[in-house]
């Protein structure tokens, strides 16, 4: 099962996205040009730097715009997972490019500290103004990435946020340095000399912290590594939440990942094998309902293996046994003599199939009975048909001799209250009688059944020409359903 977003939404998120992209992308490109203008102008290495870090981002958007465009195509025969992986190629593809200018800074700052090459800077009020230009632009452009990259859980969107907000600091140190430089040559402070290629070794140590997480978290998402919104006290929790499901017994290859801005989830549930088919179903959504409210719009596709509860009864073992076979019984007895049990059964067949084929299935029921529950010593299969056609009554109609023999053989049982809604049907040769029969409410069942069969025992005496007695038994509450 899976969530599949509208198209509408999905169109609306795709604007969202293009549009965020694009904005970095022309932004990225103005602040680049400024910034190398004035480094080579001015001689700084900080500025150089900046302009080199700016590069980066340049390319970096231009990625993001394009994988932006790519990822949010829908799956089809060659992307059966649809392409949101591209998002985390272009981060990692962003990572590495700013891993390559953080070497170069590194280079050229510690040629000017350690042989003093190149540290006369030329005097400029721009450098000044185009780092805080720059500044102002980073910080508009982060904060709408990271707010649309929240909205639509864009991964290539927030490496860009992420990126666009450390720049703001590295702005800060270059024009720290810059102003450190000239008060330097103004003051005539040798010491001060420094202050820019150190400036663009401060800008190199955050640009390899910003590389060291989005690469760690790129790569990880490469990998198909578990997303962090399910690792640790997290999964702890949804296997809690799924383990608190009436009808999971164990929950097993619990299994996420993440793909773009989609979360993929498959997982496997061990349920009760007596459980319905529909049962059944309705757990796997349930589950699937727990998995979304960890991870929304998640693609979850969930697993599910029959089990033996630890508590199940001898007569919930010969059930699973039948229905393992796809065989119905009914009115299963179990009694035991020492250490041995004796197992009464009722098999249900098709009223057409011959003699011969129902009692091999009945042969193999037994067989497998005794396989799976070794204490059975003993199996005796009463074999019925089961009408396959809709009987057409010729009459159905109320015998008011009928209700009066009934009622008058009811008395004899304390524990019917009443009986009422009497119906005779007529086929052929062949009489049939049902009832609502009103009991105590707290009566249990094992007596309701008991006095239901004495009823029916003493009734068919009474009336031998009855072929049969169906008995609804109701509570005392609530009898007119």
């Amino acid at each position: 099962m899976s969530y599949v977003a509208s198209p509408e939404n999905a169109s609306q998120t795709h604007a969202d996205k293009r549009s965020a992209a694009l904005f970095s992308v022309l932004a990225a490109l103005g602040i680049t040009l400024l910034k190398f203008v004035t480094g080579v102008l001015t001689g700084s290495l900080g500025m150089l730097s900046e302009a080199a870090h700016s590069t980066v981002d340049l390319v970096a958007a231009g990625i993001t715009l394009f994988s932006v465009q790519v990822s949010d195509r829908p799956a089809d025969d060659t992307h059966n997972y649809g392409h949101g992986k591209v998002e985390s190629l272009s981060a990692f593809v962003e990572a590495v490019l700013m891993l390559g200018s953080c070497v170069w800074i590194v280079k050229e700052g510690v040629k000017r500290i350690v042989f003093h090459e190149r540290l006369t800077l030329t005097h400029s009020v721009w450098p000044f103004a185009v780092l805080l230009l720059s500044i102002i632009v980073d910080f508009t452009r982060s904060r709408r990435l990271h707010k649309i990259a929240q909205e639509h859980n864009s991964v290539a969107l927030e490496a860009d946020a992420i990126h666009f907000s450390t720049d703001i600091w590295s702005s800060s140190a270059v024009l720290i340095g810059l102003a450190a430089s000239y008060a330097g040559a103004r003051w005539r402070i040798p010491a001060l000399e420094l202050a820019d290629p150190i400036a663009a070794l401060v800008v190199s140590g955050i640009i390899l912290y910003v590389v060291w997480g989005l690469g760690r978290k790129t790569v990880d998402a490469l990998l198909d590594a578990t997303p962090e919104e399910t690792r640790e006290a997290t999964r702890a929790k949804l296997e809690g939440e799924l383990m608190a499901i009436d009808g999971v017994l164990a929950v097993s290859r619990l299994r996420t990942r993440r793909s773009g801005s989609s979360y993929f989830a498959d997982l496997t549930l061990g349920l009760g094998r007596n459980l319905t088919f529909q049962r059944t179903e309705q757990i796997t959504t349930e589950a699937t309902a727990v998995v979304e409210l960890h991870l929304p719009g998640a693609d979850v596709v969930v697993h599910t293996v029959p089990m033996a509860p630890m508590a199940e009864s001898v007569h919930d073992k010969i059930r699973a046994v039948a229905a393992r076979r796809n065989l119905t019984i009914h009115d299963v007895a179990v009694q035991q003599f020492g250490d041995e049990l004796h197992v009464e059964q009722h098999l249900e067949v098709k009223e057409t199939m011959p003699l011969r084929q129902a009692h091999e299935l009945a042969t193999r029921l037994e067989a497998d009975i005794r396989r799976d529950i070794p204490d059975v010593s003993s199996i005796l299969t009463h074999i019925e048909s089961e009408p396959a056609t809709i009987e057409q009554p010729e009459s159905q109609e109320r015998d008011r001799q009928l209700e009066v023999r009934l009622r008058r053989v009811a008395v004899a049982f304390p524990e019917i209250l009443d009986i009422h809604d009497v119906m005779v049907t007529r086929i052929g040769a062949h009489l049939k009688v049902s009832c609502h029969c009103t009991m105590p409410d707290e009566l249990s069942m094992e007596r309701v059944h008991t006095v239901i069969t004495a009823l029916e025992g003493a009734f068919k005496l009474d009336a031998p020409e009855v072929d049969r007695l169906l008995i609804h038994p109701e509570p005392a509450t609530d009898n007119r359903r």
